[in-house]
């Protein structure tokens, strides 16, 4: 499946006949907005391949994983938002994704914005290069074609079912909290100087325990839609990744979900849905030895800024709501180890499945990016606030500098959206030989400068 080429930007109202439901003409009512929300059950089968092969398939199912999402409309088309609790979607995996949800909802795909919120205990879906797997009769396995499929339609009719219980909407309401002890950045200093990229998620290092939290974004923000002063739901996203443990065949939503779960069991009346923010190079290294009783005190402190961000709310009438999306070409890599051909030869001799998985990845995300179009940045834009979602494993770098560029806005960002290109650093990244880029990564240096420019054309 290809994926199309996107630019697109609107305002006005929606047809009627568009939606495809009844009962939705008051929708076509200028300057009258609606909003649907849905839930499904995404949640692996036992034996499911989590993080794309790289450890133990699913044992246990410790939490259920959900697809929640919104559907905003009174804007032209409908406007998805959907936030997925797996680890990644790539490539014509994702395109699956936004094309089924499109049709479901009578909308064009570009206008479908997904997040995943990164859990490692969770699936990977990348199409093109299970298909590669198998084709090369590799011991490696991504994900489970069959699964995706009927993941992707399950989804597209709870969210279309959802369309024929929309509310009407009048404000959106912005709000943040600080978070205490959760976010570091991978790279610290040495005693000597000089950087280390090696704070992980999980960390026994006492120099990076002890080392400073450096660059992250400390605040959770909250978009919220409301109804006059009644709240119908609430995005909640941070920059972090979101593990406190994993790799042991444990399916998990780990310490945002939980942080979820509670806030969402003590506001009923509210659909709460949570998306990980730019954090390619920010972990919780820095608070988390790995112990599993940290996965309960991580979910503790986002679950108190969740909650000191929904009390902190501002409401603000709802009077224009803009969706812009902007194109954005990164060039894959072609160093060493990342040509297609060398990619080619490790996926037919690579001794470790995770090896050939890895090269399938790449061999996937070549495909796509050599294909006659572009990724994507979308926004959706009110006039008090923006909601921006950026590609794959963004430095948090990115989410400050979106932030930097709209201080009289309230700009909520999340990362992950077409997570192909893997890691997207800073250039000073590559200048440092960060590690983390010895693989997942599969873009060339000098995305720095793209990104940015596609940002600031995005959030205007």
């Amino acid at each position: 499946m290809t994926r199309r080429k996107f630019m697109h930007m609107g305002t006005g109202t929606l047809s009627g006949a568009l939606l495809g439901t009844q009962g939705c003409a008051s929708l076509t009512k200028a300057g009258t907005w609606h909003i649907a929300t849905f839930q499904c059950d995404v949640t692996p089968p036992i034996g499911h391949p989590l993080m794309g092969g790289g450890i133990e398939p699913a044992k246990i199912v410790q939490d259920r994983l959900y697809a929640r999402g919104l559907i905003l409309l009174g804007s032209d088309e409908p406007l998805v938002f959907v936030s997925v609790e797996w680890c990644e979607i790539r490539n014509d995996a994702l395109a699956a994704w936004r094309e089924g949800l499109a049709a479901a909802v009578a909308t064009h795909p570009s206008r479908v914005l997904l997040s995943s919120v990164h859990v490692h205990d969770a699936p990977i879906a990348d199409l093109s290069a299970e298909r590669l797997l198998r084709a090369s009769q590799a011991k490696g396995s991504v994900c489970d074609l069959s699964f995706h499929e009927e993941i992707v339609r399950r989804v597209s009719r709870t969210a279309k079912d959802s369309l024929k219980t929309a509310k009407r909407f009048t404000h959106i309401g912005t709000g943040q909290a600080e978070v205490q002890n959760i976010a570091s950045n991978r790279r610290y200093l040495l005693p000597d100087g000089k950087p280390s990229y090696d704070r992980m998620s999980a960390n026994r290092n006492v120099i990076a325990r002890e080392a400073e939290a450096g660059t992250i974004d400390p605040n959770l923000r909250t978009l919220s839609f409301w109804d006059g002063d009644r709240a119908l739901v609430a995005v909640h996203s941070y920059a972090t990744h979101p593990m406190s443990y994993y790799g042991r065949g444990t399916v998990s939503a780990d310490f945002p979900g939980i942080a979820l779960a509670k806030l969402q069991a003590s506001n009923p009346g509210t659909t709460h849905i949570y998306a990980s923010g730019c954090s390619g190079n920010v972990t919780a290294g820095k608070w988390n030895d790995g112990a599993p009783e940290n996965r309960a005190r991580l979910a503790e402190r986002l679950h108190g800024a969740m909650e000191q961000a929904w009390q902190s709310t501002a409401r603000h009438p709802v009077t224009t709501l803009q969706f812009r999306s902007t194109p954005l070409r990164l060039t894959p890599r072609s160093g060493p180890s990342f040509t297609a051909e060398d990619l080619s030869r490790r996926l037919a001799t690579d001794p470790k499945p995770f090896g050939q998985c890895l090269a399938a990845l790449g061999l996937s995300w070549r495909h796509h990016a050599g294909l006659d179009n572009t990724l994507d940045v979308p926004v959706l834009s009110f006039q008090s606030a923006q909601l921006l979602l950026l590609p794959a494993e963004s430095y948090v770098e990115y989410q400050l500098f979106a932030q930097s560029l709209r201080p009289d806005r309230f700009v909520l960002t999340c990362g992950y959206g077409e997570c192909g290109p893997g890691y997207i650093p800073i250039e000073r990244a590559w200048e440092e030989s960060d590690s983390n880029l010895n693989d997942w990564c599969w873009i060339a240096p000098g995305s720095e400068a793209v990104m940015k420019r596609a940002i600031r054309a995005a959030i205007g």
